[in-house]
C-alpha cells in the first residue's frame, strides 16, 4: 500500500487560486503604480502646455494693452493685478524686464532673478523646468518689428524680458492619485471574482477527470484488472488530461504484457517450495501431486494433471491425478485424448502398451462431467523424445482456456519444471523401494542378505534367552563351486545359485530363516530345534542338494555337492558371533574331511575349538598391551582417471614370519573382550603417524568399531590423537557398520554429528548389505557411500547387481554424496564403475593393503 503525506502536496483548486489572488494583486498593484506614472506624466505635460500658452495670452495682452497707448504707470498695474490674481491659484505670473527695456523705460518692481531668468534673457530661448511639485515655463519675449516703434533702442530679435509661469503640481497630484486609487479600489475585486469562478470552473472539471482517472487506477487489484483500463473510452475534456490518461492505458498495455500477479508470484514461491523433494514426498508421491493440484487451483483451474512414465521398452505407466471425480464418460474421453496425443509421438517413443491409474484428490466433491471438444481444446502436454529421469517421457493438465498470456506461460513453465520433479520423485521413489528391498534381499537368489541374516538371527537368539528355548544354526559352503564359474561361466554359475536358493527355500519352508551370507555360502537359522532335529534337517539339506542339477547341454548337468556345519545355542556359544564362529570352524571341519558332509560338534572339537578361540583372545590382548599392531594403507583411486584419492587404514597383527593377521580374524575378538577401541587408538597413532612422515595430504579412511562410540572418552582421544600429528580433521573420513549400531541409533546420531561438528567427514561402510544403510543415509550426514562389494564383484555378471549398483550411484547423485565401489578386482569391473557414475574405486586391481604408506603413494 502506497502512503500518501497530504502536508507535502496541494490541490489544484488551491493552487489555482492562490496563483489567481497573488497574480490579481501584483497586477493590480502593477497598474496602480503604471496608471500612478502615466497620469503624472500627463498631469505634467498638461502643465507645462497651460504654463506656455498662459505665458503667451499674457504677452498677447500686453501687448495688445500697449498697442491701444496705454502709458507705463497703467501697464504695470496692469502686470500686478495680473500677478495678483493668480496667487490664489496654484498658478502664478511673474513678469521680467529686460536690459534694453530697462535702458528705455526704466526699472521695474519685480522678484530677484535667479541664473535661469539670466540664461533666457541672454539667450533669447523659452526654457521648460520641471520640478517634483511644479513646472516653470521662462517664455521669452524677443522684439519683433512692430516692437521697435516703441523701444526705439531695440532691434527685431533683441530680448526685451522674460515671462515665468509657474504651475504648482503637488496639490493637483495628490487629489489626482486619490480618485484614482479610490477608483480601482472600487473596481479591484471584480477581477478577483472573475478569476475565483474561472478557477472555480476550471478545478471542476480537472477534478472530475482525474476522480475518473483515479478510479479506474484504484479498480486494478490485479494484473488481470488491467484491461479495464484500456477499454475506458470515456474523454476527459483537457487535452493534457487525455495525453495523460492515454499514456496510463499504454503502460497498463505494457504492464500486462511483462508485468507478473502478486498471487501468481506467490503461488510459483509455493510451487517451488513443493518441489523440494523429502522424504515425506519420497513415501507417497502421488499425494504430493494431489497436494500440488490444489495450490495450483488457486490460481488457475485445472482439472486434471496426468504423467506419463516409461517402464519398459513399449510399455508405459499412465498416472492421472484428478481434482473433482471424473464421469465415466469424462474419464474414457481424457483416456482417448492423452492416448492420442501418445499415439502421435509413437516414432519417437515406440509406443506399444498402457498401463492407467486413476488418483483423486477429493473423493466426496462434485463429479466432474466434460465433453469431448473441452477435453481435447483444452489439454495441455509436453512430452519428450527420450524418457528422462525416473522414466518420464510426458506431462500435462487440463484447465479452463486461459486468455492471460502470464499465466499460460507460468502453465508452460510448471509443465516443464513438473517433468523434472516428479520424474525425478518417481525415481527416487523407485530407487528407495529397490533399496529396501536389496537391503535385505540378495539380489540374486532373493534369499535374505548376509546384514538381515544377523538382524534375525540377533531376534531368534533375544526370543530363545527369553522362552528358554533352543536354535540351530546351519552354515554350508558349496564344494568346488568356483571350477563351475570357471568351467561354464559366471551366467550359469548364477543360474545354477539361484534354482538351488528355490529348491531351498522348498525343502525348509516357512519355518527356517534361509540367508545367502556370501558367494557360494550360504546359512540356516532353526528356531526352537534342538541338536537331533536339526541334524535331521541338515541331511535333508544336503539330500536336496545332492539330487538338484541343471542341464547345460543334452550331455551335461550340472550338479551340486555342500560342505555343512552345525552349532547349537545355547549349547556351544553364548552369542551370535561366538556361535557362528563356532559353525564356521565345523564347516572348514568337513570341508578337509571330503566334503559333501555334515560336521557335527563332539566333546573333543568343543575343547579344540575353545583353546583356539582362547588362544586368538590371547593373541589380540598381548597385540594391545604391546602395541604391536599395525596399520595396513589399501589405496582409493578416482573411478575415471585412476589417481590416487584417499587410502584406508586396515588393522593387522604381525604373526610368525611375514604373515599379517587380518582384521577380520580378531575384531570381532577385541569387542567381546571390551578393548576394541584401544586398538583404534593405537592403529590410528601408527596410521597418522606415517601420514605425517610421507606428508600425504589426501584422505584417510579409518574404521570405527560400533563398540567404541560407547567410550565416553572416545572422542577427546581421537581428537587428541589427529591434533599431535597435525592432521587436517577435513581430511579423516570415519566408516561406520551397521553391526550392533541398530540397537542405538540415538547414541550414534549423537556421535556422529559430533564427529561432524569437530570438522571430520563420514562415510557409510558396505552400503546395501543391510536395511540400517538407508536408514542412515536419510538420517546421518553421509560425505561418503562405500558400496557393498558383493554387488560391485557381480556387476558384470548379473544385471540385477548392476542395477542395484546404478540405483546407488543415481541415489547419491541425488543426494550430492560421493561413492566408493569396494571389491575391484579387475579392470571390466572398473570401467563398470565408472560408467555407472560412481567417484571412487577401492580393491585389489587398484591396489592391495600394505603396512607401508610411502610405497602406496609410489605406486599411484
Amino acid at each position: 500500500m502506497v502512503i500518501v503525506d497530504k502536508r507535502s502536496a496541494t490541490s489544484i483548486r488551491n493552487f489555482l487560486l492562490q496563483r489567481t489572488f497573488f497574480f490579481s494583486a501584483l497586477g493590480f498593484l502593477v497598474l496602480v503604480l503604471v496608471t500612478h506614472y502615466a497620469f503624472t506624466n500627463s498631469v505634467e505635460k498638461n502643465a507645462s502646455l497651460s504654463a506656455e500658452r498662459v505665458a503667451k495670452q499674457t504677452f498677447n495682452s500686453m501687448y495688445l494693452v500697449m498697442s491701444q497707448g496705454w502709458n507705463r504707470q497703467q501697464l504695470e498695474t496692469f502686470i500686478k493685478q495680473l500677478e495678483k490674481d493668480n496667487q490664489s491659484s496654484d498658478l502664478s505670473i511673474h513678469i521680467y524686464r529686460g536690459a534694453l527695456v530697462t535702458e528705455r523705460f526704466g526699472e521695474m518692481d519685480t522678484l530677484a532673478m535667479s541664473d535661469m531668468h539670466r540664461e533666457v534673457l541672454n539667450t533669447g530661448v523659452s526654457q521648460l523646468v520641471t520640478r517634483e511639485d511644479s513646472i516653470s515655463y521662462f517664455y521669452a519675449l524677443n522684439a519683433k518689428e512692430v516692437c521697435t516703434n516703441c523701444h526705439t533702442n531695440a532691434e527685431e530679435g533683441n530680448t526685451l524680458g522674460m515671462i515665468e509661469v509657474t504651475q504648482q503640481l503637488d496639490r493637483s497630484l495628490l487629489n489626482a492619485n486619490k480618485e484614482l486609487i479610490l477608483t480601482l479600489l472600487l473596481v479591484s475585486p471584480l477581477p478577483l471574482l472573475l478569476a475565483f469562478l474561472a478557477t472555480r470552473q476550471i478545478s471542476k472539471r480537472i477534478d472530475g477527470s482525474i476522480e475518473h482517472l483515479a478510479k479506474r487506477i484504484e479498480s486494478i487489484e490485479s494484473i488481470s484488472d488491467l484491461p479495464l483500463i484500456e477499454q475506458d473510452k470515456e474523454k476527459l475534456g483537457f487535452k493534457e488530461l487525455q495525453k495523460i490518461f492515454d499514456q496510463v492505458k499504454l503502460l497498463s498495455l505494457k504492464l500486462n504484457e511483462i508485468a507478473v500477479d502478486k498471487d501468481l508470484l506467490e503461488f510459483e514461491i509455493r510451487l517451488l517450495e513443493k518441489f523440494v523433494i523429502t522424504s515425506e514426498v519420497v513415501r507417497d508421491w502421488r499425494e504430493h501431486v494431489n497436494n500440488l493440484m490444489v495450490d495450483i487451483n488457486r490460481v488457475m483451474s485445472v482439472y486434471t494433471m496426468f504423467s506419463v512414465f516409461k517402464v519398459e521398452d513399449e510399455v508405459f505407466d499412465l498416472e492421472v491425478f484428478w481434482l473433482q471425480p471424473p464421469t465415466d464418460k469424462t474419464k474414457k474421453l481424457m483416456e482417448q485424448a492423452i492416448l492420442k496425443r501418445l499415439e502421435s509421438e509413437k516414432g519417437s517413443l515406440n509406443f506399444g502398451g498402457l498401463n492407467l491409474n486413476h488418483n483423486v484428490v477429493d473423493d466426496y466433491a462434485e463429479p466432474l462431467d466434460l465433453d469431448q471438444e473441452t477435453v481435447e481444446l483444452q489439454t495441455k502436454s509436453l512430452l519428450v523424445d527420450t524418457p528422462k529421469i525416473g522414466g518420464i517421457v510426458g506431462i500435462g493438465v487440463h484447465s479452463q482456456t486461459i486468455q492471460d498470456s502470464t499465466k499460460l506461460l507460468v502453465l508452460e513453465s510448471i509443465l516443464s519444471t513438473l517433468l523434472n520433479v516428479v520424474g525425478s520423485v518417481r525415481a527416487i521413489y523407485k530407487y528407495t523401494k529397490d533399496l529396501e528391498y536389496y537391503a535385505t534381499r540378495d539380489p540374486l537368489t532373493n534369499l535374505y542378505n548376509q546384514r538381515m541374516f544377523w538382524e534375525l538371527l540377533d531376534y531368534e537368539l533375544d526370543r530363545a534367552d527369553r522362552h528358554k528355548y533352543q536354535v540351530a544354526l546351519l552354515l554350508l559352503d558349496l564344494d568346488n563351486f568356483k571350477a563351475i564359474n570357471d568351467g561354464y561361466g559366471h551366467s550359469w554359475g548364477d543360474k545354477l545359485l539361484a534354482g538351488f536358493s528355490e529348491k531351498l527355500q522348498e525343502v525348509l519352508g516357512n519355518e527356517a530363516v534361509v540367508a545367502r551370507y556370501g558367494g557360494d555360502e550360504f546359512v540356516i537359522v532353526l528356531p526352537e530345534s534342538s541338536a537331533s532335529q536339526a541334524s535331521l534337517v541338515a541331511e535333508k539339506v544336503l539330500n536336496a542338494i545332492r539330487t538338484y542339477t541343471i542341464t547345460y547341454d543334452p550331455n551335461t548337468e550340472l550338479k551340486l555337492t555342500a560342505s555343512l556345519g552345525m552349532g547349537i545355542y545355547p549349547d556351544h556359544a553364548t552369542n551370535k558371533k561366538d556361535l557362528f564362529m563356532f559353525v564356521d570352524n565345523l564347516m572348514y571341519r568337513a570341508k578337509h574331511a571330503g566334503k559333501d558332509q555334515i560336521a557335527l560338534p563332539d566333546e573333543d572339537e568343543l575343547v579344540d575349538y575353545f583353546k583356539e578361540m582362547s588362544d586368538k583372545t590371547i593373541l589380540v590382548t598381548r597385540a594391545i598391551e604391546r602395541r604391536e599392531l599395525i596399520p595396513a594403507f589399501q589405496p582409493i583411486v578416482d573411478a575415471t582417471n585412476g589417481e590416487i584419492r584417499a587410502v584406508e587404514v586396515l588393522s593387522r597383527i604381525p604373526q610368525s614370519g611375514d604373515q599379517l593377521l587380518s582384521a577380520g580374524e580378531f575384531i570381532e575378538i577385541a569387542e567381546s573382550i571390551g578393548k576394541v577401541h584401544l586398538l583404534d587408538y593405537i592403529v590410528m597413532d601408527k596410521a597418522f603417524a606415517q601420514v605425517q612422515e610421507t606428508g600425504y595430504e589426501g584422505l584417510v579412511f579409518i574404521n570405527l568399531s560400533p563398540r567404541s562410540i560407547v567410550i565416553s572418552e572416545f572422542m577427546a582421544t581421537i581428537t587428541k590423537i589427529v591434533a599431535d600429528h597435525g592432521i587436517d580433521k577435513e581430511k579423516v573420513v570415519f566408516e561406520i557398520t551397521e553391526r550392533d549400531t541398530v540397537k542405538n541409533i540415538s547414541l550414534l546420531e549423537r556421535f556422529v554429528m559430533e564427529l561432524k561438528n569437530q570438522g571430520f567427514k563420514l562415510a557409510i561402510d558396505d552400503f546395501g548389505s543391510g536395511f540400517s544403510s538407508f536408514h542412515y543415509l536419510k538420517h546421518l550426514p553421509i560425505d561418503f557411500v562405500k558400496i557393498e562389494g558383493e554387488f560391485i564383484a557381480n556387476m558384470a555378471n548379473d544385471s540385477r547387481d548392476m542395477a542395484f549398483v546404478n540405483s546407488i550411484a543415481r541415489l547419491s547423485q541425488e543426494l550430492n554424496v560421493e561413492t566408493v565401489a569396494e571389491f575391484v578386482e579387475n579392470q571390466e569391473v572398473m570401467d563398470l564403475v565408472s560408467k555407472a557414475g560412481i567417484t571412487h574405486a577401492q580393491g585389489y586391481h587398484v591396489g592391495r593393503p600394505i603396512p607401508d604408506l610411502k610405497k602406496v603413494l609410489h605406486k599411484h
